[in-house]
Order: C-alpha cells, then sequence, then structure tokens
C-alpha cells in the first residue's frame, strides 16, 4: 500500500510538473482583434495609386488591393538568392496588386473605367510613350499574363497567355514606337520543377580564401546545390517581343537568368544583363556574375560591355568594379552610358577621382569619356537636346554632394558647379530636377522653350516645417525664381510640369482635415486649384484629431522635434498617459540634426499596425520624436547616451506642456525603432514598458556594420557590446513585448534575435512577452496579422501604461 501511495504521488508531483512547464511552453494562440473602431479604420479602402500620361493629358487611377488575408500568405514560398517568390505564379510573393483601373482627364476631370477580368489581381501598369495605350499584367493561379488597354475606350485584352516570368521584377516594358512589348517569359517545355533529394551526397562546403570578404547579413540566399537548382529553374527566361496588334511574339536570344532587358531610344538595340554561375551563398543574386551585352531587335549580341565577377569582396560602402548603372542616354537613338570605379571601388583609397562616367554610340561607335567625380558618382540626369547634362556626386564620409552642369558632346568642356552642399542640410536643399517624358518613353530634364531654364521642386524644410516649392533655374546665371510654394494649412507638392513654360502643373494637395487629392494649378492667372481626383477621409472616427510639430531641447543644446498627436476631443491641459515611438538617426553636426524635418499640415492616414491607432483609446502619441545621435562616423561612442539624453528631454517637454503625466509613458519602435526601445529600457527608468517589434538586440550577430554603423565588430568590439541590449538584459527591469515576422527579410534582424533575447530576459526573470507572427516579414501584411498586432499594442500599453499604479522601486534580477 506505501509503494502505491509513493508511485501515486510520484505520478501527481509529475502531472504538476508537467503543467507548469505547459504554463511555460509556446503556445498558439487565436488571433485577436482590437476595439471595432480600429476595425472599422483598418478596413477602409486605401487611396488609388495615380500614374501621368506621358501626355500629360490623363491620370491613370489604380485601385489598390486591401489587406491579404493570413490564408493567402500561407501560399507556397520560395526564397532564393535574397528573392521570395511564388512558384505557382513565377512572381513576387509579396505583389502589389490592385483591384480596378480608372482614367481620369486632366482637362475636364471626364471619367472612364477599364474594362478588366472581375476579380483579377492586377500589376505592373504602364503607359505606352505615345499615351495611347496602358499596359498590365493579370495574375492567376497558374501564372501571370500580359493585357493592354485603349485609353479612347477603355477596352482591355490579352495579349498573352499566363507565361510571363517576373521573379526578376516587372516581366514587361515598352518598346520606343508602342507597337510591342519587351517581355520575359517562362521558357517553354520546361517541365517540372526539381525535386530536392532527401539522402544527401556529402556535406555543404564553404571556403574563405584568406581574403578579405565582409558582408551584411543577408536573408534568403542560396543555400546548398538543390537551391541553385531551384534558382535556376525559376528564374530562367526567354525574351520576347509582343506584338500590340496581332500578338504575335518574335523570340529573341536563348533562355537565361536575365536580369535586366532595356530598349535604347531608337529601339534597334538591347541592353541585356544576364546573370550566371558561380553562384554565391554569401550575397543575392544582385552580386552574382553578370554579363552586359548590347544585342539588336532580333536578339544578336553586338558587342559586350562587361562580364562582371562574383561580388563577394566589395568593400563595406564600396561599389562594385567594373560598368555600373549602364543605361542608355535619354534623347539620343542609342548610346550607351555607365560609371566606372577609378578607386578599386574602396571609399578608403586616396585617389583624385573615384569614378569617371563613360559612353559608346552605336553601331559603331568608340568609348568616350564623359566626365570624372571626385566624390562617388550618384547619378546623371539628360537634357533632352546636346550639350547638357547634370552630374550628381556623394562623399558619404564628409556627408556632402556636389551635382554639376556638364556637356557631354563637347570634349574638354569644363564642367560648372551647381550645387555643394552638405546631405545633413535639409534647409538649403535646392530639390530635385523636373522631368518629362520624350516620345520613346525615356525622361529628360523638363527645359524652358528657349533652353535657358530647368526646373526644381523641393520640400522646403525649414524651423517651420515643410512647404513644399517648385523654382525655375537660370542655367547661365544659376538663379532661382519661386514659382509656387505651398502655403498653410495645406502641404502641396507638385507631380508635373504640364508645359514647358510651367504656366500649369499638378499637385498632390492635403491638409490636417483633408486626404491628398490631385490638383490643377494656373501658375499665370493664379486662380483657385482645380480638383481632379476625389479621395475621401477614409477615418472620420478620428475626426477632431489634433497634431502639431513640436520643439524640444537635449541637455546639451541639440534641438529637437517631432510630431505631437493627441485625441479627438483633447482639453488643453490633461495630462494623457503617452507613448513615444522613436526611431534615431545619425547626423555629422549638432546644427544640421537640431533642423527641423517634416510638417504639420499633413493628412494623417492610419494603416497598418500603426501606433496612431492608440489615439483612439485616449492617448496622446509621440510619433518619430528625433533623437539624433551625433559625431560623425563615431557617432555610435555615444549611441546610448545620446538617445536615454534625447528621451528624458522629450518627457521633461511633454510634462512642461501639461500633455504627459510622467508616470504613465510608454516607448515602442519598430525594427532600429525595437533596438532603441530596448536600449532605453536596459539604460534609464524612464518608461513604464516598452514595444520593440522586428528588431535586433545582439550586435555581434550583425559583425560587418548594421545602420550606418561602418566599423566592424573586431574595429569597435566595445561600441557593439555597449548598443546591444542582449548584453544589458539584466538591467531591463520594466515589462517588454517583443513582435516579430517569422519571415523576417530584413539584413541583420533575423527572427533569432527576437528569440534570444526573450530567452535571456525570461531566464534572468524579467517580465516579458515574444509574440511572433508566422509567415510575416519586416513588416506585417495579413489582415488577421494586424488587427492582432495592434489588439496587442493597446492591451499591453492598457496594462502597463494607462492603468498602471505608482511606479515601484525596481527589483534587481
Amino acid at each position: 500500500m506505501n509503494a502505491l501511495r509513493i508511485l501515486a504521488r510520484g505520478f501527481l508531483a509529475a502531472a504538476a510538473f508537467l503543467s507548469v512547464l505547459a504554463g511555460l511552453a509556446p503556445a498558439q494562440q487565436a488571433y485577436r482583434t482590437p476595439p471595432q473602431v480600429v476595425v472599422d479604420i483598418l478596413d477602409a479602402p486605401p487611396p488609388p495609386a495615380t500614374l501621368i500620361s506621358p501626355d500629360r493629358l490623363w491620370l491613370l487611377l489604380a485601385d489598390r488591393a486591401a489587406m491579404p488575408t493570413i490564408a493567402e500568405m500561407s501560399q507556397p514560398m520560395l526564397r532564393l538568392a535574397g528573392d521570395r517568390i511564388n512558384p505557382a505564379t513565377n512572381g513576387p510573393f509579396r505583389a502589389v496588386n490592385y483591384t480596378g483601373l480608372r482614367l481620369e482627364q486632366v482637362s475636364d476631370g471626364a471619367t472612364r473605367a477599364i474594362a478588366v477580368p472581375s476579380g483579377a489581381k492586377l500589376g505592373y501598369p504602364m503607359w505606352s510613350p505615345d499615351g495611347r495605350l496602358v499596359a498590365f499584367t493579370v495574375t492567376g493561379e497558374g501564372g501571370i499574363a500580359l493585357w493592354v488597354a485603349t485609353v479612347a475606350t477603355g477596352q482591355a485584352s490579352a495579349l498573352t497567355g499566363p507565361t510571363l516570368n517576373a521573379t526578376t521584377g516587372a516581366p514587361c516594358s515598352w518598346m520606343p514606337d508602342a507597337t510591342e512589348l519587351l517581355c520575359r517569359f517562362v521558357p517553354e517545355g520546361r517541365g517540372v520543377a526539381p525535386a530536392a533529394s532527401r539522402v544527401p551526397p556529402g556535406p555543404h562546403v564553404q571556403v574563405a580564401e584568406g581574403r578579405a570578404a565582409p558582408a551584411p547579413t543577408y536573408e534568403d540566399l542560396l543555400q546548398n546545390p538543390d537551391d541553385e537548382r531551384l534558382f535556376d529553374y525559376y528564374f530562367t527566361s526567354r525574351i520576347g517581343r509582343v506584338n500590340v496588334a496581332t500578338r504575335a511574339v518574335a523570340w529573341l536570344g536563348e533562355p537565361g537568368v536575365y536580369d535586366g532587358v532595356d530598349p535604347a531610344p531608337n529601339g534597334q538595340f538591347l541592353l541585356v544583363e544576364r546573370l550566371h554561375t558561380p553562384y554565391s551563398y554569401h550575397v543575392p543574386s544582385g552580386l552574382f556574375p553578370r554579363l552586359i551585352e548590347v544585342w539588336d531587335r532580333d536578339g544578336h549580341a553586338v558587342r559586350r560591355i562587361a562580364d562582371l565577377p562574383l561580388g563577394e569582396r566589395i568593400p563595406v560602402r564600396g561599389v562594385r568594379t567594373g560598368p555600373r548603372a549602364v543605361q542608355w542616354r535619354p534623347g539620343k537613338p542609342a548610346t550607351l552610358v555607365w560609371a566606372d570605379a577609378l578607386d578599386g571601388g574602396d571609399p578608403r583609397r586616396q585617389v583624385p577621382q573615384r569614378d569617371r562616367v563613360v559612353a559608346l554610340t552605336f553601331p559603331a561607335g568608340d568609348t568616350a569619356e564623359v566626365t570624372r567625380t571626385e566624390y562617388r558618382f550618384a547619378g546623371m540626369t539628360w537634357g533632352e537636346g546636346p550639350g547638357l547634362a547634370l552630374v550628381s556626386e556623394v562623399d558619404r564620409a564628409a556627408r556632402r554632394s556636389r551635382t554639376w552642369i556638364v556637356n557631354p558632346d563637347q570634349a574638354g568642356a569644363l564642367p560648372r558647379k551647381l550645387f555643394d552642399r552638405s546631405t545633413e542640410d535639409a534647409y538649403s536643399d535646392p530639390g530635385r530636377p523636373m522631368m518629362r517624358p520624350t516620345a520613346s518613353g525615356d525622361a529628360v530634364l523638363l527645359q524652358s522653350a528657349d533652353g535657358r531654364s530647368v526646373y526644381l521642386a523641393g520640400a522646403g524644410s525649414s524651423p517651420q516645417g515643410d512647404h513644399p516649392f517648385l523654382d525655375r533655374l537660370d542655367l547661365r546665371t544659376l538663379q532661382t525664381q519661386r514659382l509656387f510654394q505651398a502655403q498653410d494649412p495645406y502641404y502641396e507638392t507638385v507631380l508635373a510640369v504640364l508645359d514647358p513654360a510651367a504656366s500649369r502643373i499638378l499637385t498632390s494637395r492635403e491638409s490636417q482635415a483633408e486626404p491628398a487629392n490631385v490638383f490643377v494649378r494656373d501658375l499665370v492667372r493664379r486662380i483657385a486649384p482645380r480638383q481632379l481626383t476625389d479621395v475621401r477621409d477614409p477615418a472620420p472616427q478620428l475626426h477632431g484629431m489634433q497634431k502639431q510639430l513640436v520643439n524640444a531641447h537635449r541637455a546639451d543644446g541639440v534641438g529637437l522635434s517631432g510630431t505631437l498627436y493627441l485625441p479627438p476631443g483633447y482639453q488643453a491641459g490633461t495630462r494623457l498617459p503617452l507613448i513615444l515611438w522613436v526611431y534615431p538617426a545619425e547626423f555629422g553636426s549638432a546644427d544640421a540634426a537640431s533642423q527641423v524635418r517634416g510638417s504639420p499640415n499633413r493628412f494623417t492616414r492610419i494603416g497598418g499596425a500603426s501606433q496612431l491607432f492608440l489615439l483612439t483609446q485616449g492617448y496622446a502619441v509621440l510619433d518619430n520624436p528625433s533623437l539624433p545621435v551625433v559625431g560623425g562616423d563615431t557617432a555610435n561612442n555615444g549611441y546610448v547616451r545620446q538617445v536615454v539624453a534625447g528621451a528624458r528631454a522629450w518627457i521633461d517637454q511633454m510634462a512642461e506642456m501639461g500633455v504627459a503625466d510622467r508616470t504613465r509613458v510608454g516607448v515602442g519602435g519598430h525594427s532600429y525603432g525595437a533596438f532603441t526601445t530596448a536600449n532605453l529600457l536596459a539604460h534609464s527608468d524612464l518608461f513604464r514598458t516598452g514595444i520593440a517589434r522586428s528588431g535586433a538586440y545582439n550586435r555581434t550577430l550583425t559583425p560587418f556594420g548594421f545602420q550606418n554603423e561602418e566599423r566592424n565588430y573586431w574595429q569597435a568590439r566595445d561600441v557593439y557590446n555597449a548598443m546591444s541590449p542582449f548584453v544589458y538584459a539584466d538591467s531591463i527591469n520594466e515589462p517588454i513585448l517583443l513582435i516579430h515576422g517569422e519571415a523576417d527579410d530584413n539584413q541583420g534582424t533575423f527572427p533569432i534575435q527576437s528569440e534570444r533575447m526573450f530567452a535571456a530576459l525570461k531566464g534572468l526573470g524579467a517580465r516579458a512577452e515574444l509574440v511572433t507572427y508566422p509567415y510575416e516579414a519586416h513588416g506585417y501584411a495579413a489582415r488577421e496579422t494586424l488587427l492582432d498586432c495592434v489588439a496587442r499594442m493597446i492591451d499591453w500599453y492598457d496594462r502597463y501604461v494607462k492603468n498602471a499604479g505608482t511606479p515601484q522601486p525596481a527589483a534587481s534580477h
């Protein structure tokens, strides 16, 4: 009897122990639903995408699809060489899908729907160069088909079956004469996908050959020969020209892994880029060996431009050697232009010039040097006629950029300096050049009728916030004339200039109370702008929400700015629970860090797992309050001290304004903001709790740099360790909610970062929770995920901020 009793007690003890383990073990819960007001706002249809026709006569409005369901997100996905594809469609796994296409005439606002298949998933809408046609894709369960619509009637029809290959991007582009499209197809007779062998022939081996090959922590790389075979199978395509009138396909070349196919402006030549072996398990496909050739329009190779080797040894912040940024020159029949590094692609080398720009004219031209740049070449913008181009260069270490006016058609012509400025100085930003399409579909500088002026559109940053503008720049005197600038209470950006004199412009205008819509402005008659689109407020539930640009100062004098949101019905002087949603930034100087960025005049559209949903629950939200880390390339030496000082300054300012109760302040952030959230909890007691989404917490797992840190772990071991909240997990004495997508695709933020951080916190006796979302990447997408994430954020902040009692002395772990 005694033996039976002892045995029974043993069973009971074991059962109790197992029940405790069950309570501590991971559990899969049902998706939660937040308050109905959040559901209604999140389910509101998103605004349409807007594409302006080349002749500036029409707007193409593409109605966006709503959030995918978790069932859609659970479809098969292959992760190969840095890309994620849907093997059933031969396209991207998370494509941007549209549900409908509409046309609106700029002159009178008349609208016309494009007839598309009911329930179709539409993608890649493209105007033809002459503006008469619109091409787009239709994705079904078995693949992607090409369709085209006539603007005059709105009628659409299929040009191909579901045979396009979009694994490397948009599968089609227009030929310059608008009678054909150049497309990549799934090779006919491809057969079934290769199956991985269950019995390995041997180990997988990688070799380091004694030469430095630093690389970021890329996601989704090839892992083994089976992956290589799948990559070849799905990414191999056949190039063809599709005739719009006859639907006939003229096949070009042989099947290959084509990463780019671009027609010359005259349509007689093609720039073709093809990837080939040896592949790498260390870098994504963009750095695989690349053969760059020019073909004639019938697919015959005319000239080899380069065969670039595997890019595993590119220096940190460096560039690939050999031709890069290869492109056709707009406005010329067939002139190829590219940049070539003169410093071996290594920014650490001291050289008089870093890059040269060369040109090659077909069919029988020779390579000619266009210009050289002292800094790293950053791009070239072409005038339509001869004799004008703008060349940009950037010195990242010095945080400077320069733009030069060059004459690419006159040998020996000296460039003229147009701009020379700090890349951090938002107040001095002159804006970007306005462009216009050519008859062949390329983009060139929009110039005045006499060719003497170009137009610049910019953000108009100032201590009062952003007020976008349009300037006319005289290329002879380099003086500017302001033609337009947004005025309070509106935030209004220039979308297009409709004529060479800039007498009429298209703008996107919004305010705190009005969502963004497209307007036509007459800058000569200065009459009231005419509204074209009719996007309505998707969240009238938030009517009365207050938004203001606020400022603070750190103890060391560095100025701070951010956007404060207050819930509808807020009464001045009421102290609310406050959430700081953070994301720091590095600066070379305190002056640049102190500049105001953003605008209080923008309409607030809440979507995704936004922290602004907390406004529906009575919180104040300080969104993206600046937390500058000043010090140039060694700024991170003081990262912890500076972000804590910034957070303290913000809490002081909010309390002084009467907005916040110091005892009810939480913090949160996504990605680098999650990393900062964990650091703020580890190194201060300013907050009651934190929510950290999709972050990286152990910097030893990103040893070759992260964010703007260029030093590797072994060069700055103390900095990496000091910045890693994982190292200081024993100092986190506030509750923390960790959230992560199980299929995170961002460099450095592998899910293991959150898993190991949670394990450390749990082992140390901290209050923490880890939520991971199946099928989700760095940014969350499925409706069920987003609703659940917002519900958990509200519940967490309610428990530990809004309804928290008086803070108790922190217990050591």
